[in-house]
């Protein structure tokens, strides 16, 4: 019921803000969400290679080995040009009675991926890998309610496609049947790349959940067209599992609270304002919570709790 409650909460007040517009939003500056916030991500060589490429070159690789080239590519700014141009994502709140505080995030809009406009693969990977990327690039990952506010306000809605559950689901062959059918269902729907999509995949999300889980991944999300997300909050499955459905979205380290810039983790620390943009409010020490889940294993070893069942 809790969970309801402040999806209830969330949708409504996004939908409200969306509503607004961006450019009437809380005074938030016309240049908000603009390129300088992607800036630090590398240009994508001229010899980079596609999707299908790239794919081609994972064939046969380990599971650790896949995943360390992914992380080559992508530090590398292998990465489509549409998904560098950010989108302004609305949510806002009353605290402690008093008036309206209004959030915009920026984000990512649509999920990470290797290649270029005309031929990319919307990669799973690793919490370990998506931190790693986010970071260099002065990128977070979202809260379970950012990633509400980017449901409700996506023009383009993608409909859930799950695969059969199997021993597969971590395949590199199954990552591409997926990636197939979300871009035969946008070619059908006449999406265009840069709108802001939601649907395709689950989330890896920061969570205080994780305090006590630093060995885990938190995933939520992969909303149905009524606007139920398929997967609740979960951090079932260990920090090194990753899966088909899997996706990572940027959301700029730069957010905007009434029109002034925030670090958007220090935002997420404020006891004050980090309910506009998290269910759960504070999200304790959330610089911390990021760098040690970078790292879980050298954290377990510092003393915090972890639980080791890394590929499950």
């Amino acid at each position: 019921m809790r969970r309801m409650t402040s999806i209830g909460f969330s949708i409504a007040m996004v939908l409200c803000a969306a509503s607004t517009g961006a450019s009437n939003f809380a005074g938030v500056p016309a240049m908000q969400c603009g390129e300088d916030l992607s800036r630090r991500i590398p240009q994508r060589a001229i010899q980079a290679p596609a999707g299908s490429d790239f794919v081609r070159h994972l064939s046969g690789m380990s599971d650790d080995e896949r995943e360390g080239a992914i992380l080559e590519q992508l530090l590398a700014g292998n990465i489509p040009s549409f998904l560098r141009h950010l989108t302004p994502v609305h949510l806002a709140g009353h605290l402690n009675g008093a008036r309206v505080t209004h959030v915009t995030v920026c984000v990512s809009p649509d999920y990470l991926a290797v290649g270029s406009d005309q031929n990319f693969f919307l990669v799973p990977m690793r919490l370990s890998t998506a931190l790693t990327v986010a970071s260099r690039f002065r990128f977070a990952l979202p809260t379970p309610r950012i990633v509400d506010a980017i449901y409700a306000q996506a023009p383009m809605h993608l409909q859930p496609q799950p695969l059969p559950a199997s021993d597969t689901m971590r395949s590199t062959a199954y990552y591409w049947e997926h990636n197939e059918l979300i871009e035969q269902q946008r070619a059908s729907l006449s999406g265009a790349l840069g709108v802001l999509t939601a649907g395709d995949k689950k989330d890896l999300v920061l969570t205080n959940r994780l305090w006590s889980n630093i060995a885990r991944v938190a995933i939520y999300g992969w909303h149905r067209q009524d606007g139920n997300p398929i997967q609740p909050l979960s951090t079932v499955h260990g920090a090194r599992y990753a899966d088909y459905s899997h996706g990572v979205r940027l959301v700029s380290d730069t957010a905007y609270v009434d029109g002034k810039s925030i670090s958007l983790l220090a935002l997420l620390q404020d006891p004050q304002l980090a309910g506009v943009v998290s269910d759960e409010g504070q999200i304790r020490n959330a610089a911390d919570l990021v760098s040690v889940l970078t790292a879980p294993r050298r954290a377990a070893a510092a003393g915090l709790p972890a639980s080791f069942s890394d590929d499950h």
